[in-house]
């Protein structure tokens, strides 16, 4: 009767395992980053660059191409500034500066909040990053979302865009400012009746503990840039995509009939996702709409546009832009729509 030895510690599983580390191995030889897969992939597009060429040139991907690259033209360097100014808050301002600067109850906060857009210099791709920084500083979210939605449509920059868009008509830039601001403090104050915790996710944050003042801020811009330009890439390619394909007979159709101009020129600015620096001289081209429905067209843009809901999702969670965004729509055409009456 034989007996088996015992293998010495180690050797069987050494043996045993010799396998799977080759198989391992065949398979990271198949990674992305393999060179043999690069050279296919080079290969392939060397092959088929006659049909990208026939494709990019086409008139359809021209415009495409035109309308994305000015979305995101337009509006990165306000989302640069935007991404600065969140790491400044998020760094250098001690909490405790936005609990004194802010009143004590969010229904006074909010309009608080909603008249110190005023003084951003900055587009609403600028407003989101910002607004992420308050609500981590502590800032009750309707004095944040007050400030997100105003700060876009009231800043100077906006308003003296506005003058010179439309020459002897001072109303349409008092029209906008308090159109503007009334949609975003009624968003507040409706955020703070109705709105709930789970809604709205903090906003993400790489942590600055063990890092001095200027790492943790080229930390914080970093993440910023990275997190919310993504997604900013996402909304101009939607909007371009659009804008590719809606064609522009519709307008002159929607012009003839008051309700359809307002909301047709309020759907427009969501989809065409112009930069609120910009979105003055658009508006002002549109002569065959009233003033009433170009005002609209320039509530609604800064305050809920494609780019923006892909910010806002990724800023403060699906659920929030999900609900946020259509309330938002809803009371910039309504504010639109009552100030446009009164003042136009």
């Amino acid at each position: 009767m034989s007996t088996t030895k015992a293998a010495p510690p180690g050797v069987g599983h050494r043996d045993a395992e010799a396998p799977p580390d080759r198989a391992s191995g065949e398979q990271q030889g198949w990674q992305f980053s393999s060179p043999l897969v690069l050279t296919m992939l080079l290969i392939l597009v060397v092959a088929s660059q006659g049909a990208i060429r026939r494709a990019v040139s086409a008139p359809v991907m021209q415009s495409w191409m035109t309308v994305f690259v000015a979305v995101v033209v337009q509006a990165l360097p306000f989302l640069v500034l935007g991404v600065l100014l969140s790491a400044l808050l998020a760094v250098f301002v001690p909490p405790s500066f936005f609990v004194r600067a802010l009143p004590s109850r969010p229904a006074l906060a909010v309009p608080v909040a909603g008249m110190a857009g005023a003084i951003l210099p900055g587009c609403e791709c600028a407003s989101v990053p910002v607004a992420g920084a308050l609500v981590r500083r502590g800032v009750a979210p309707a004095a944040a979302l007050a400030f997100l939605l105003s700060a876009p449509a009231i800043n100077p920059i906006v308003l003296t865009a506005t003058a010179i868009a439309f020459p002897g008509k001072p109303e349409m830039v008092v029209a906008r400012f308090v159109a503007s601001l009334l949609a975003a403090c009624a968003m507040g104050w409706l955020w703070q009746r109705l709105g709930r915790t789970d809604w709205l996710r903090p906003p993400a944050h790489p942590s600055d503990e063990g890092l001095g003042k200027a790492a943790a801020f080229w930390n914080s811009v970093r993440h910023d840039v990275m997190h919310a330009g993504g997604f900013l890439v996402v909304g101009a390619m939607a909007a371009a995509t659009l804008k590719a394909v809606v064609p522009a007979s519709w307008l002159s159709l929607a012009a003839d009939n008051p309700v359809v101009a307002v909301l047709a020129l309020a759907v427009l600015a969501v989809l065409l996702s112009i930069c609120s620096e910009a979105d003055a001289f658009v508006a002002a081209s549109l002569t065959q709409f009233s003033l009433t429905a170009r005002l609209a067209f320039l509530v609604v843009g800064p305050m809920i546009d494609l780019k923006l809901f892909a910010m806002q999702t990724g800023t403060f969670g699906r659920g929030f832009a999900l609900r946020f965004a259509p309330a938002t729509f809803v009371m910039a055409v309504a504010s639109a729509v009552l100030v446009g009456t009164v003042l136009l």
